[in-house]
């Protein structure tokens, strides 16, 4: 179940024949990778509140698919007995759940496995070429018309900003964790630093279509020297996609400038559910205008118009308490909340794994809406499990399910098998 991460990661390079592919998270996975929560300055002195979110995120993920945990050696022994302590819980589901769990001893700056670890794309033989299958992954589709191998994508991270309106001073260790997990994953890497990008910060249909938001990669703390015309040039070179669409805005008081899988997300080709509220007074309200008006005059990559699924962000803000700033610790240089302040909660920022979708629930005066976001979502996913997940301990990090969670795309599965 342990293993210790390598060190070194491969090179790739685009070759004729193939073509690079984001594939979309609801396509089948291998896995998922996480990170078990440890700094202070977001999961507080007493982290046992986001220990048992995490921990209850992996026991629902290992019902269906593999889970890839790095931990700093410090915390392991703890977060090894947790973890068994979960799964014991259903002790004739245990062994199997056991075996799809890889804990990985890798030190990080915190524990966001969405924006510091890789972004995972596919090198497919394209339609028609002549160039052997060679080193593809196993898993493959059998009748060779999707001869693929996974390669990471390595961005440069900057904690969100940098010496702009980054939200920690040191990032050393995040910034290179993707390279490390891929190397210990086995898969090639293709390198794209110094371009700073991180995974929440893009969302895909798998079919050339990709969304961002204009608040985050157009923030001057990322990729200042670029402009909007460069920017996604390269997120075509390194992602494959053939459109990118730019929301304007993303979450009121989302700290990452307003990544955009906190307020928009594919549930198909050509479907989106965006956040939204109908109060004109909620900070959020222009944003979610700005979005739908956008996403409402555009088309994806093959042309068709989106068909936008409102999904109200919860009825009562969810706010910081006293008691809740008074468990974290800061350190100097990092961003410091306050009694009081407005956390960025969106039910957006759901996870698909294999057959599921954990969504998250805020608790306190929002159980009817924590209710009506899942009924939103069984509608949408009619084939998948939708579980809710207490999650206000995630959200005071910075973050929710969809920031701690990275997809690992399983090779070969076929266009038919993707939803």
């Amino acid at each position: 179940m342990d293993k210790k991460a390598a060190g070194h990661s491969a090179g790739t390079k685009k070759e004729e024949g193939r073509r690079i592919r984001f594939p979309a998270e609801y396509e089948p996975h291998l896995g998922t990778l996480m990170i078990w929560p440890e700094r202070p300055g977001s999961w507080g002195k007493d982290a046992s509140g986001a220990e048992k979110a995490f921990t209850e995120i992996i026991s629902e993920l290992l019902k269906a698919e593999q889970v890839f945990l790095l931990v700093s050696p410090k915390a392991l022994p703890d977060a090894r007995k947790k973890l068994e302590e979960k799964l014991s819980e259903t002790p004739e589901e245990a062994s199997g759940r056991r075996a799809r769990l890889s804990l990985i001893e890798m030190e990080t700056d915190d524990a966001w496995a969405r924006d510091v670890g890789p972004t995972f794309v596919l090198s497919e033989t394209e339609p028609g070429s002549d160039v052997p299958a060679g080193d593809a992954a196993e898993g493959c589709a059998e009748d060779g018309s999707s001869r693929c191998t996974r390669i990471a994508v390595n961005w440069r991270f900057n904690a969100w900003g940098g010496e702009v309106d980054g939200l920690y001073a040191s990032w050393e260790k995040d910034d290179a964790a993707a390279k490390r997990f891929a190397a210990w994953l086995g898969d090639p890497v293709l390198d794209a630093s110094p371009f700073v990008l991180e995974g929440g910060s893009i969302h895909t249909d798998g079919e050339g279509t990709l969304m961002v938001t204009e608040s985050c990669l157009l923030s001057a703390g990322r990729n200042p020297q670029m402009d909007k015309a460069g920017i996604e040039a390269e997120l075509k070179k390194y992602l494959g996609v053939e459109k990118v669409l730019w929301l304007p805005r993303g979450i009121w008081m989302d700290e990452t400038n307003e990544h955009v899988d906190n307020a928009a997300a594919f549930v198909g080709p050509g479907e989106v559910v965006l956040a939204w509220t109908d109060n004109a007074g909620d900070p959020q309200y222009p944003l979610c205008v700005q979005d739908y008006e956008y996403l409402m005059g555009e088309t994806d990559a093959k042309g068709r118009k989106l068909k936008i699924h409102r999904l109200p962000v919860p009825d009562v803000p969810v706010c910081c308490t006293r008691e809740d700033i008074d468990n974290y610790i800061f350190e100097p240089g990092e961003d410091e909340r306050e009694a009081g302040e407005r956390l960025a909660a969106s039910y957006v920022n759901f996870y698909f794994a294999n057959g599921i979708a954990l969504v998250p629930q805020f608790g306190g005066g929002n159980a009817e809406s924590d209710r009506r976001a899942v009924q939103i979502l069984e509608a949408l996913c009619p084939d998948r499990k939708v579980v809710p997940i207490a999650a206000r301990n995630i959200l005071l990090g910075g973050g929710n399910i969809h920031c701690i969670t990275q997809q690992i795309p399983l090779t070969g599965a076929r266009a038919e098998e993707r939803k």
